[in-house]
């Protein structure tokens, strides 16, 4: 789903975490699914920390702030649903989608 397909007038309170992400521009333009997902060090009062990606973004990409967003956490819960549970994780925590596609799994918190 890209961010564009989601209708504002069906976005719902979905998650108890206010707030931002960023988020990698190939899964709100491209409608990429989200792969991986980190929380680090917020860079204000409204930043949550969480980071999302679809994972095939080079070092390149990710330099290039062009090309991710700033996007509510509940936006983002909206648009995947399979983030709700791993929301509440702590800082330094790294998640990566199983390969089922059945949840994720931590790779590091």
């Amino acid at each position: 789903m890209k961010l564009s397909d989601l209708n504002p007038d069906d976005i719902r309170d979905l998650v108890k975490i206010k707030g931002y992400s960023l988020v990698s521009n190939q899964i709100l333009e491209e409608g990429l699914p989200i792969r991986f997902m980190y929380r680090e060090e917020p860079l204000d009062e409204e930043d949550s920390g969480w980071r999302f990606l679809s994972g095939r973004e080079d070092q390149e990409y990710l330099d290039d702030s062009d090309n991710s967003k700033f996007i509510g956490v509940n936006t983002m819960a909206n648009m995947d649903q399979s983030i709700i549970p791993y929301l509440g994780k702590e800082l330094g925590s790294e998640l990566e989608k199983k390969d089922d596609g059945s949840g994720f799994e931590t790779l590091s918190e």
